[in-house]
């Protein structure tokens, strides 16, 4: 693969409901896509009851590929703004992407 571009997968776990605000975010700060998966969470600290069921909350999964030089900033501006860093509304974390395909890139090559 001919690509002179790096990327990395910012990935932010939210409850339910703030995923527009962290796509709007990252957005603003140069992360031109986004992917929003539900899920559930199975925290000790947030499994609630119900008539003595538990219940586990629903949560969304926020992917952006994004440039490598940009990501610190994308992933600063979205614990800034979505306030990322109050107990209990989420996480985020950036891996490294080996590989991207379909994003405007150059050709997949081997």
């Amino acid at each position: 693969m001919n690509n002179s571009k790096e990327y990395d997968l910012i990935v932010v776990i939210v409850k339910n409901g703030i995923s527009e605000k962290v796509v709007k975010v990252a957005r603003e700060v140069g992360a031109s896509g986004s992917t929003v998966i539900k899920g559930r969470g199975s925290s000790v600290h947030e499994t609630a009851k119900i008539l003595g069921m538990p219940i586990e909350p629903e949560k969304e999964i926020i992917l952006m590929v994004v440039e490598k030089k940009d990501a610190d900033n994308v992933l600063k501006e979205i614990v800034d703004k979505a306030e990322l860093n109050k107990s209990g509304v989420g996480i985020g974390f950036v891996l490294d992407v080996e590989k991207v395909v379909g994003m405007n890139c150059d050709k997949y090559e081997d």
